[in-house]
């Protein structure tokens, strides 16, 4: 089944919501935001703008009529500003008019006075200075101090990974509508509605069962609309309660990337110990996660990191700290992959480091200590059904990585200018939430007295295909075609209570609730189809019952008629929680992860060392979907996911200055790959698995997973560097841009 999204995204009729047709009477708002990173609010005078033409109302901290917080995990954000500014972009008012051009006028018109605060963008500073979100976390396994007597090999160093703009399509928008009663109907771009209703019921002081958020679909997410989507909706409900009016608001391009967080940028020192046959015996990390302003989602990005610290090896002793630290910055968030990317970018640094230092190839390294069934990590989950061997034996023989290795030492012996470098990525990703009780959703199905049928879940389609993956639950569940099943918007009044489609966890946990859901009608309508005494198993294929193996004068159609007649409910709401999974903080053990999910890539690169450039030769993968429910858009997941992680670790290029302004501001100033620097071939071959029964149909998630294929770039550029200078003593600081692989190449 191809994207059921596809037809109406290419002809343009894909309803985002920019595309909402507007109400008669509907206002416009633009959020006013600070100038500074960190300040006093001295003075500040509206009374020119509240005068300009087409201004209705100019809202701020005294017009909530709830709680000035926004804070998802910890109450520490304000809506607006309130005698304090903590990062530039924070928003103190919000403008209202009858346009959006009368706004940006009146925006002029304000006058602040600040009394400037120093300022802290630098991680590692903040938590010199125990500027910290949250206390530190620690994960260990074994005794890391007793390990380092047996260590043959000791390594040292430190790794930088900058931050990444999530530059979703769709930049960040909401709109809302008064509705009778005091209820608001609030349409939000985001991957939370949950979190929107909850948020909008705090601020505005209503009840939650008055806030109806509704989403059709996003033009991208990434993460960036899990917890940041909530300021913008939650101010244009508060201007509808107050105003009794329809009010818009959708950010520009370079507001959006001004005002929000990005994926986090970490430091860390890291410690590795191996013996002569190259075993890992001890790794020690400590990370430092430039949090931003406020927590967002730093708490559980930064868990999520410890989590994924040892990437696919087995270490027996370890031990990983990581500091939440408080810088003026905007609040970093969600980003695909969620702090795992960041946590194995340090290790996999750790690995090239010794490598380097021993004269050999990391892949030695890497293959010497994958995991294996039974295998401990340092959270205490005992690892079962490991794919991480079988899919790098897999990628050595499907893409003749012996032969690959030799080309590449034979055309650097006989190139100066160009010199080519390789880099093998295996992976080992958990899915699910981290907290556990995030771990649960809905699904509503309606079965129309006409054969049709319309689902509601709590996932939301952000270009990923969970609409698609939902749609093949009920047409395979019931046996009918396609076109009889409605697909619904997510909705907060008909699916309550709602996690966010995130951790890649959207499919299975509202595609096992959706079957759910359908099983329970399908055995209800089974007993209708039955001669009495028959024994013949009942089953609808292709639109008509089928007793045994053969097929009766039964349609579908007639089924659902007999059903309604005959007073049987046609309407069934299922939940799912996943089992088994469970995580203790006060001992920092358990079994947080469903499944793993594992992989390996071999990137090969070509670098010009005249001017610094360079291309992608070739991505080849060998990846564990399980059992592929949909490899079409499994394989578009896989593509754009190595795509977006080759761009992290290469171009784009988070900057801001020490008085935390944003330089990267704009498309050209930040560099995103285009189809002239993606990889000129992405190859991927699906390991044969048996798949997972906690995955939907065995069918692993691969929203995330493929990501980390994009760390090999880093290294894989590394090597070609170290092929024309191997003398140079190079810092480990993504991303690896042209300016700094110059710097590189010619480094003393």
């Amino acid at each position: 089944m191809i994207n059921i999204d596809a037809q109406n995204h290419v002809k343009g009729k894909s309803i985002y919501l920019d595309d909402i047709p507007e109400w008669q009477g509907t206002l416009y708002a633009l959020p006013f935001d600070a100038t500074v990173a960190h300040a006093k609010i001295v003075s500040i005078d509206y009374t020119l703008a509240l005068k300009a033409q087409g201004i209705i109302a100019i809202l701020n901290s005294k017009d909530i009529p709830g709680e000035n917080q926004i804070g998802g995990i910890l109450p520490d954000e304000p809506l607006f500003a309130d005698g304090e500014v903590h990062f530039r972009g924070q928003v103190i008012a919000l403008i209202v008019g009858t346009s959006e051009h009368y706004c940006i006028q009146a925006a002029k018109l304000i006058q602040v006075v600040f009394q400037e605060m120093p300022i802290i963008t630098d991680p590692r500073e903040a938590q010199k200075q125990n500027q910290l979100i949250m206390p530190p976390r620690s994960f260990s396994l074994g005794n890391t101090s007793e390990a380092w007597a047996a260590c043959d090999y000791i390594f040292e160093g430190r790794s930088d990974v900058n931050g990444q703009e999530h530059l979703y399509i769709e930049t960040q928008g909401a709109y809302a509508r008064p509705k009778e009663d005091g209820s608001i109907l609030v349409s939000s771009s985001t991957q939370s509605p949950t979190a929107v209703q909850r948020t909008v019921s705090r601020v505005l002081g209503i009840p939650m069962h008055k806030v109806e958020v509704d989403t059709v679909r996003l033009g991208g997410g990434f993460g960036g609309k899990e917890d940041q989507a909530t300021p913008w909706a939650v101010m244009v409900a508060l201007a509808t309660q107050i105003l009794q009016k329809p009010v818009k608001l959708a950010m520009h391009r370079m507001d959006d990337m001004r005002m929000t967080g990005k994926r986090h940028p970490y430091s860390a020192d890291f410690k590795i110990g191996l013996n002569k046959a190259l075993k890992i015996l001890a790794y020690e990390v400590t990370h430092y996660q430039n949090a931003g302003a406020a927590a967002d989602l730093s708490p559980a990005v930064m868990e999520r990191t410890l989590f994924h610290s040892t990437n696919a090896y087995y270490v027996p002793n370890v031990s990983a700290k990581a500091y939440s630290c408080k810088t003026n910055l905007p609040p970093n968030t969600a980003f695909r992959g969620f702090g795992g990317p960041q946590g194995k970018f340090a290790i996999e640094a750790a690995i090239v480091t010794a490598a380097e230092s021993l004269g050999i190839s990391p892949a030695v390294i890497q293959k010497a200590n994958l995991v294996t069934d039974g295998d401990e990590l340092s959270y205490g989950q005992i690892l079962q059904q490991t794919q991480a061997k079988a899919t790098w034996d897999a990628c050595e023989a499907t893409y003749v990585y012996a032969a690959q290795k030799e080309r590449i030492v034979t055309f650097n012996k006989s190139n100066s200018r160009y010199k080519k470098g390789m880099a093998v990525q295996p992976i080992c990703f958990g899915i699910s939430f981290t907290n556990t009780m995030m771990n649960q959703a809905r699904a509503l199905v309606h079965i129309y007295y006409d054969g049709s049928v319309v689902v509601s879940t709590g996932a939301v389609e952000m270009g990923q295909g969970v609409n698609t993956k939902l749609l093949q639950i009920v047409t395979e569940t019931f046996g009918i075609h396609s076109s009889r099943v409605r697909i619904e918007s997510t909705n907060t009044l008909r699916v309550a209570n709602t996690s966010p489609t995130a951790a890649s966890a959207g499919a299975d946990l509202n595609g096992k609730a959706l079957q759910l859901a359908c099983t329970a009608l399908l055995e209800r309508l089974k007993p209708l189809a039955r001669i009495e005494a028959e024994p013949e198993a009942i089953a609808i294929m292709e639109e008509w019952v089928y007793r045994g193996a053969n097929r009766t004068d039964l349609s579908w159609q007639d089924l659902i008629m007999k059903a309604f007649t005959q007073r049987v409910a046609l309407s069934e709401n299922a939940h799912y929680a996943t089992p088994i999974i469970h995580y203790d903080k006060t001992k920092e053990k358990g079994h947080p992860f469903a499944y793993h999910v594992y992989g390996t890539a071999i990137l090969e690169v070509t670098v010009d060392c005249l001017k610094g450039t360079y291309d992608f030769d070739s991505v080849n993968i060998v990846h564990d979907f399980g059992k592929s429910m949909n490899k079409t858009i499994d394989n578009g997941q896989i593509e754009g996911g190595v795509v977006q992680g080759i761009g992290w670790m290469t171009m784009e290029e988070i900057v801001y200055n020490k008085e935390g302004r944003l330089l990267s501001n704009a498309l050209s100033t930040y560099k995103v790959p285009d189809i002239y620097s993606v990889p000129k071939s992405i190859n991927i071959t699906h390991l044969d698995t048996e798949g997972h029964e906690l995955a939907i149909n065995k069918s692993k998630a691969v929203g995330e997973p493929p990501l980390m294929y994009g760390l090999g770039a880093y290294f894989a550029i590394r090597a070609a560097v170290k092929a024309f200078n191997p003398e140079a003593e190079l810092n480990i600081n993504a991303p690896y841009t042209p300016e700094k692989v110059l710097m590189d190449l010619y480094k003393k």
